[in-house]
């Protein structure tokens, strides 16, 4: 077998100086005042980045970002230049402490840390042992000269400002939600707007549905009154309170609702549901105990409803049991009545939580 490396090029020697003037050493390396200013000056940095990350805490609790309206538009009660007060704060505050963390150690980088030029020759193929044993000690001897052991005002200022910096990131969490404890989930993730005798309506139009509406077989997509945008204003009951913006776009992702009709000896009613159906027609949660994926795929023949993200199969007609896939428990099933006028509703809200199944992890 040939050796093919011979054919490789022979590697090529630094090239010679070009001229360049001799290394000249900064004031730091030379004067040990110079030296203890600039350890100093790198601190301070430090400290200001610090210092910003407690404004930035003090102007997140202090500054009122304005009451929230039903559309979901927020007018800012504080103002700075026609901007909101607490965003131009909060921006301001975050962006000053990266940056004198930054300036920090671009300072310590130029006046303290060491001044040396290092060539090294550039090889076609991986470097040999010797070469990686020269670069580990290069890199520690870097780490020593870098002066972190032996400054401990720069080290100490540095580990203070990277520690404070965390709170901005910390504190912004808190805009992600309560903490969902089971208190907390009650009166949110395991709460909808159903309640007795609220009207269900079809989906996109809003108008209210009958039992003689559906057919059986029909599968419709519905929502509860008050959670459709009108087009036809003469819908609109006294009484009856319409979201918009976020709150609308909460609640429906919760509430949403599938109605099918069936032959009414087709249905095994689960213990205690026996009247939650009316002539046939069932009402369950739209939203897949997997994942929260919406399902409205329907087999008519088994009354199986199939979620289109990852095949989990529920059987309508005994209380939304799991037939398949990885869902770990059955579809909500909302218990429904007619109404004095003849209108499909609600009899409750539903009497388990809604959505993917570790949102009820621990409720009763």
């Amino acid at each position: 077998m040939s050796d093919h490396s011979d054919n490789l090029p022979a590697v090529q020697e630094p090239i010679a100086d070009p001229g360049l003037p001799a290394h000249t050493p900064r004031p730091t390396d030379i004067d040990p005042k110079a030296e203890r200013r600039a350890e100093r000056q790198v601190a301070f940095f430090f400290l200001l980045s610090m210092v910003m990350a407690v404004l930035f805490v003090v102007a997140y609790f202090s500054l009122d970002l304005g009451k929230l309206e039903e559309d979901g538009t927020r007018e800012a009660t504080d103002t700075f230049w026609g901007l909101g007060a607490s965003h131009v704060a909060l921006g301001v505050t975050l962006g000053l402490t990266m940056m004198f963390i930054g300036i920090g150690v671009i300072h310590w980088a130029r006046k303290l840390m060491s001044d040396v030029e290092i060539s090294e020759q550039r090889h076609p193929a991986a470097s040999s042992e010797e070469d990686r044993e020269e670069t580990l000690a290069a890199l520690q001897a870097g780490l020593e000269e870098s002066g972190i052991a032996r400054r401990p005002l720069v080290r100490n200022t540095l580990l203070g400002a990277l520690a404070f910096a965390g709170l901005p990131l910390i504190v912004g969490l808190t805009d992600l939600g309560p903490v969902a404890t089971s208190s907390v989930r009650r009166k949110t993730l395991e709460k909808t707007v159903w309640k007795e005798g609220t009207r269900i309506v079809r989906d996109v139009t809003g108008t209210p549905i009958r039992p003689e509406d559906l057919e059986v077989g029909d599968l419709l997509n519905a929502q509860p009154e008050g959670l459709v945008h009108l087009h036809d204003a003469s819908l609109k009951r006294e009484g009856v309170d319409y979201l918009e913006g976020a709150p609308l776009h909460i609640e429906k992702g919760k509430a949403s609702l599938i109605l099918l009709r069936m032959e009414p000896k087709d249905i095994t009613h689960g213990k205690g549901r026996e009247n939650w159906t009316h002539q046939g027609i069932v009402a369950y949660s739209k939203i897949c105990t997997h994942v929260g994926c919406p399902i409205s795929l329907n087999e008519q023949q088994t009354h199986h409803l199939l979620c289109p993200c990852h095949q989990s199969t529920f059987d309508l007609a005994d209380s939304g049991r799991v037939v398949f896939g990885p869902a770990a428990r059955a579809l909500p099933q909302l218990p429904i009545k007619v109404s004095e006028d003849g209108y499909l509703v609600a009899q409750s809200d539903f009497t388990e939580p809604v959505g993917p199944s570790y949102w009820e992890r621990d409720s009763k």
